[in-house]
């Protein structure tokens, strides 16, 4: 008899009888009620992927970005004491021996100041609409080849290898695209296509028609004026091939790492930095994406707590309404136990089906349209950014959080008089 007894009281005898009781449960439940506290529950899923993740996608877009347009895989630039890359011939050739090697560009660089005005007369102590920005000389052809920038020019043409008296005006200097007005702050006003501009480096100018606008919400085109490489060398007085950076690209699903090394290893760390995207990405990206997954975590919790009240409402108020039947379970016997595995079990149910469907939705729907269709933030294309172990981690979290809202009401009311609750006291 006693064995009997502690068998059917055996741990595995209640998991077995709380199992059968839910699904009873579920199954007899009002069909709306069910679906609604599902949509709640993969709502709740969806606020805790969906958020930190766009908002970690809005940096992660800016980072994509710069990878893709400016550093490529992998970038070669200047030694900080120094302007160029020593030798850039001779490294540009053992680039090309790169395994994986897709295509480069090669950029020179320098500053330089622009006016619009400069024909002008003004008063006395007026300043001219004149911008100090950064020079960008290139290859058009092979900087088209790599970072497709011409898709960039939203006004006017990009530059062909002939335009020895044409330049590209990044959107960041105009005030037409940036119009702040603060003391130190000058943006060029009224530009228009085919206007003429001096660029002026130390005591050498020359003017050069405006061919087009640039906007690419990559800095290194957005900043700067954008011109043929022979003539950037020429406004800053170089005489020699040395560059300012060379972008890599790799082939898809190539290593960035192990490309450094090799270019390292074959000499180029003697003439410059050799550094991978992630390398060269800078610091205060990467501590803008951490405080943004803080922010969307903390978002998320407040969509968590809301779902564990909604479960913990929902179990109470079940609970509540059949305290008589669950007094009479008791009274013939069935252990305790068993009923409150029920109502633990009726909450993972619920949360199961709630984050089975938010992944669904996830990785099958919503970060695939992101990825098609990025959101047009001022400064990034933002994307949804969700991994499938951040996904589980979060999703296990939701499943502990709603279990426990489901055992302290039943719990609350299981406890109550076996009599009291027959008799509905």
């Amino acid at each position: 008899m006693e064995d009997k007894i502690k068998i059917e009281n055996s741990l595995s005898q209640n998991l077995i009888v709380g199992w059968f009781l839910a699904k009873r449960d579920i199954q007899h439940a009002n069909k709306w009620t069910t679906a609604l506290i599902i949509f709640v529950m993969t709502l709740t899923f969806l606020n805790l992927i969906v958020v930190s993740g766009i908002l970690v996608g809005l940096i992660q877009g800016s980072e994509d970005a710069q990878k893709k347009y400016s550093t490529g895989d992998v970038v070669i630039s200047s030694f900080l004491n120094r302007s160029y890359i020593d030798q850039t011939p001779k490294v540009e050739s053992i680039v090309k021996t790169l395994p994986d090697f897709k295509n480069y560009s090669v950029r020179y660089t320098g500053g330089a100041l622009v006016e619009s005005n400069y024909r002008d007369t003004i008063k006395p102590g007026d300043k001219r609409d004149g911008v100090s920005g950064s020079l960008l000389g290139i290859d058009p052809k092979q900087e088209q080849d790599f970072s497709g920038v011409s898709k960039f020019v939203i006004r006017g043409s990009y530059l062909e290898s002939n335009d020895q008296d044409s330049v590209l005006l990044g959107k960041n200097l105009l005030y037409e695209f940036t119009p702040i007005e603060a003391p130190g702050f000058q943006t060029l006003k009224n530009i228009v296509i085919g206007q003429r501009v001096r660029l002026t480096v130390g005591d050498y100018s020359k003017e050069y028609f405006v061919k087009g606008i640039l906007s690419s919400k990559v800095d290194v085109f957005d900043t700067s004026v954008v011109a043929l490489d022979s003539e950037v060398r020429k406004l800053t007085g170089q005489t020699t091939l040395d560059a300012g950076s060379i972008a890599i690209k790799l082939r898809p699903n190539a290593d960035p790492i192990f490309a450094r090394d090799f270019l390292i290893k074959s000499g180029v760390g003697d003439y410059a930095r050799v550094q991978t995207a992630d390398d060269a990405s800078p610091k205060f990206l990467k501590d803008m994406k951490v405080t943004f997954g803080i922010l969307g975590s903390a978002i998320s919790g407040i969509g968590l707590v809301v779902a564990s009240i909604t479960i913990f409402i929902v179990i109470f108020v079940n609970a509540i309404t059949r305290r008589r039947y669950i007094g009479i379970m008791k009274g013939i016997g069935l252990n305790k136990r068993a009923i409150l595995y029920s109502y633990i079990y009726q909450a993972f149910i619920y949360a199961g089906f709630g984050i089975i469907i938010g992944m669904s939705l996830i990785f099958f729907l919503i970060k695939p349209y992101f990825a098609a269709h990025p959101i047009n933030f001022p400064f990034s294309d933002g994307i949804l950014v969700a991994t499938l172990p951040t996904s589980l981690w979060r999703a296990t979290i939701l499943l502990i959080t709603t279990m426990v809202a489901g055992y302290i009401p039943a719990r609350i009311v299981i406890k109550q008089n076996t009599l009291s609750a027959i008799l509905g006291r």
